[in-house]
């Protein structure tokens, strides 16, 4: 689909979804994360997810080896807590050299 037929909202998703990522990747290699938490995470940086779409991108995550999950009891609950695996923090370390290569391009001009 050529760009002028995205709307402005599916560009901006289109745009942002690799950023999101990366920036579960953060969190999940910090400590666990769950998918509650990292939607508020992400809400306070302006991302606002449904579990409609997080939960099938940490799904997609987790198949491509960059998390891996487990159940975790909490407060009576069952809870699917989340990762970094260590080939999501070679993932992780190859992308902050391409993110900060390409931001300090985006902004030179500034």
């Amino acid at each position: 689909m050529p760009i002028a037929e995205i709307s402005g909202a599916r560009l901006d998703r289109d745009l942002y979804s690799g950023l999101i990522r990366l920036h579960i990747l953060h969190h999940a290699a910090e400590g666990p994360i769950f998918g509650l938490s990292i939607m508020e995470e992400l809400g306070r940086h302006g991302y606002k997810l449904s579990p409609g779409t997080l939960y099938p991108l940490l799904h997609g995550m987790e198949k491509k080896g960059l998390l891996r999950s487990r159940e975790q009891q909490v407060n009576g609950h069952m809870r699917r807590i989340y990762f970094a695996t260590p080939q999501g923090r070679r993932a992780l370390r190859a992308a902050r050299f391409k993110v900060r290569e390409l931001f300090g391009e985006l902004f030179e001009n500034d």
